[in-house]
């Protein structure tokens, strides 16, 4: 297939590009570098500076896609309310964060369409959950608890209502859960709590927990997610425009996720716990049904918390650590 990936350059589009390039797909990757780069992309990705906001941009990737894989967008809720230097034309981080979102998803879909894709996949999330009853599923009434999650529940009518008036365009949403990886390191504090631990303690640093480290997260491994994505774009029956969780289906503690990395790196650093600062819409935990996906894709999660652990402690590099502690966003 022949496939173009806005976003494809950070943290998960990286991941996606490198494995749907290696299984022998032609590749483009249309980045704005707000988070991602063209670093970690194999040689056989095509890759193009630019931004799905951008017309021309989009134009410049090419004229004829199968799959259009939506992955560009504000991807974390502080980033609506914090000043950021990469925040451009002298934005309020509020303003560029939608536009960044929703103005990016409607020309992507614009421009599928009009370049003959059969399907756009893109990218949701577990937030917009907030804190329902678990497990989470996909027909849960949901109240977005953020700016982030609105933009991705927006994501999700869009696409809605665009496959009832171009029905020939399926345009598949998936609801990550806790997503941690390789090439998570440009994403700094945003990064998933996996990684932050990670890199505190292998620089002899201690973790901020806040509350008692209870709290739990669904955390999947990007591969799982490259796994799930992969079922949806190669499915033949017409999934019109369905949402599906992508999850472990389990729930894991920061506390043990901490021991877990502590025990792996021979470490005897200590965490800190700190009262939760967090006021409004804090989410205690999170795991997700994944019965509709397991029963109509055959997704099967496929790496365990230990493995994928395991995995970024023998890949660690430290010198590629953004000089950040993990500072409380979880």
């Amino acid at each position: 297939m022949n496939i173009l990936i806005t976003g494809g350059g950070g943290f998960i589009g990286s991941n996606l590009s490198n494995a749907l390039a290696g299984a022998g797909h032609g590749v483009t990757v249309l980045e704005n570098e707000y988070l991602g780069s063209g670093k970690n992309l194999v040689s056989g990705v095509k890759y193009v500076k630019g931004d799905a906001c951008v017309q021309a941009d989009l134009e410049a990737c090419g004229e004829a896609f199968d799959v259009v894989i939506a992955l560009a967008g504000t991807s974390s809720a502080p980033m609506f309310m914090e000043g950021n230097h990469n925040v451009p034309n002298g934005d309020s981080p509020l303003v560029w964060g939608y536009r960044n979102s929703i103005e990016s998803f409607a020309r992507t879909l614009e421009f599928a369409r009009a370049t003959g894709a059969k399907k756009v996949l893109y990218a949701s999330t577990s937030s917009l959950y907030g804190n329902n009853p678990i497990p989470l599923y996909e027909d849960q009434h949901t109240v977005p608890p953020n700016h982030y999650a609105v933009t991705k529940c927006a994501y999700e009518h869009m696409a809605r209502c665009y496959n009832q008036v171009a029905p020939e365009l399926q345009i598949i949403g998936f609801r990550f859960m806790s997503v941690y990886g390789s090439f998570e390191e440009a994403k700094g504090r945003y990064a998933n709590m996996i990684s932050q631990f990670l890199w505190d303690i292998a620089r002899g640093l201690s973790p901020v927990i806040y509350g008692d480290g209870d709290q739990f997260r669904d955390f999947t491994e990007v591969r799982d997610i490259i796994q799930a994505i992969t079922l949806a774009m190669n499915h033949e029956a017409d999934l019109g425009a369905r949402v599906y969780n992508i999850g472990r289906g389990e729930g894991t503690s920061f506390n043990a996720i901490f021991e877990v990395i502590q025990t792996q790196l021979g470490s005897d650093v200590k965490p800190i716990y700190i009262p939760n600062p967090v006021k409004e819409g804090y989410v205690k935990g999170q795991h997700a049904d994944i019965s509709r996906i397991v029963n109509e894709l055959g997704y099967v999660p496929r790496i365990t918390l230990q493995q994928g652990i395991s995995d970024l402690v023998a890949n660690l590099d430290t010198s590629k650590i953004i000089e950040t502690s993990s500072d409380g966003l979880r």
